[in-house]
């Protein structure tokens, strides 16, 4: 098992900046990562050599644009171990593969049908499924977490029903780390006859992911949380359950035929793909994946669980300091309150230093005003991180206690 932490840095250019003359430790990966070398290449040589637009073009550069394109959607398809190639969608990202399954839903549901969520739930994966059930007159079942921030299981297999049509469940929490056992849920779930979608925004940076595995109908996920581009992201979803999914967007390349009359839809993978798509944003993706792939999976995750149970340790012997969420099983995220310290001054204050953390309610206010805080302070970290960052982040930590104070 090898696994070389400055070989993997010296792949991140960003990496070698200063911040008010202090080297930058960059500990906000939970909301997005750096781009390796790799990736910015792939987008850089997509605009200088074949930049055009796809599928119908009838030169050289169009073909080209084409080949990168459909390239990255079979890079894609590869990497998830997906049935079939076009069962991988092209999105902005997590969220509107999110919105789209949404749509969808809510012209299939009715009064007396429901859709669960879980406390945790980033707006993404709440906000989405609440107008969906508000618009068709369905319910909204909230599972609940336990006081560690875990998914309290029994309860989830208590409140599926017959009734259940659509279970959304986080890979990974983004505001507490903690990883939910989805191979089981979707399991339960399909027990019922519902269908699953997984938010994996957070789960795609940590995990090889295998749709088949896990089962489920639907796996979304965002390249600029997995060291690609900002802007792109995949839906996937069975091609049994998306080819007669109602369509999302209307325009260009969606279309089979059309008269001012009427119009008919064209097959998957582009009939949910209205418009102009972000292609060097699908090429940065592919070679993020690329790039992300070839490294040993087992020395990565150990690396991880390393930073995660250093920066835990060292957060115990703190006083004051309250790290929010304790699951037993979780990665990559350390959430924290300090006595006498509001978030946003701890990021401002470790902002001085260096040190990049994220603040605030993460985009999970609810599952904030359940654990009654204001919001939390979040380190988040990446393959790129050191035992050294770590010890930086809590030595500012230290520092700012004493202004606080």
């Amino acid at each position: 098992m090898s696994f070389d932490v400055q070989a993997i840095r010296q792949q991140f250019p960003i990496l070698g900046r200063e911040i008010d003359g202090q080297p930058l430790v960059y500990l906000d990966n939970a909301a997005t990562t750096q781009k390796p070398q790799a990736v910015i290449d792939a987008l850089v040589d997509y605009y200088s050599t074949c930049n055009s637009n796809v599928h119908r073009g009838a030169h050289r550069l169009a073909d080209e644009a084409t080949m990168r394109f459909e390239g990255a959607r079979d890079t894609l398809a590869h990497y998830l171990n997906a049935y079939h190639r076009e069962e991988v969608i092209w999105t902005s990202g997590t969220t509107e593969s999110l919105n789209v399954i949404a749509h969808g839903l809510a012209q299939q549901l009715k009064a007396g049908d429901e859709v669960m969520v879980t406390e945790m739930e980033h707006h993404a994966n709440l906000v989405t499924w609440q107008q969906a059930c508000k618009k068709a007159g369905a319910t909204l079942k909230v599972v609940p977490i336990n006081e560690l921030g875990e998914l309290d299981v029994e309860q989830y297999k208590a409140m599926l029903s017959d009734s259940t049509k659509l279970v959304a469940i986080p890979h990974v929490s983004n505001a507490l780390g903690s990883i939910n056992p989805i191979v089981e849920l979707t399991k339960l779930a399909k027990e019922k006859g519902a269908l699953v979608s997984i938010d994996g925004a957070q789960g795609a940076a940590h995990f090889k992911i295998d749709v088949r595995e896990i089962g489920c109908d639907f796996y979304s996920f965002s390249a600029h949380k997995l060291y690609g581009p900002t802007g792109v992201g995949i839906l996937w979803g069975k091609k049994e359950v998306l080819e007669n999914w109602p369509v999302w967007q209307t325009g260009g390349e969606m279309i089979s035929e059309v008269s001012y009359q009427d119009a008919t839809w064209n097959v998957l993978p582009y009939r949910l793909e209205a418009g102009t798509p972000n292609i060097a944003g699908a090429i940065g993706m592919a070679a993020a994946v690329s790039w992300f792939a070839q490294l040993d999976y087992d020395a990565v995750q150990a690396h991880e669980k390393a930073l995660l149970a250093h920066a835990t340790k060292l957060a115990e012997g703190i006083e004051g300091l309250t790290i929010i969420g304790q699951a037993k099983n979780k990665t990559g995220v350390l959430s924290f309150i300090m006595e006498g310290g509001h978030p946003a001054d701890i990021g401002f204050l470790l902002d001085r230093q260096g040190i990049a953390i994220r603040t605030g309610h993460h985009c999970a206010e609810p599952l904030m005003n359940k654990l009654e805080v204001p919001g939390t302070a979040r380190a988040s970290f990446a393959i790129y991180n050191t035992i050294e960052e770590v010890d930086r982040l809590f030595e500012a930590l230290a520092k700012v206690r004493m202004m606080l104070d």
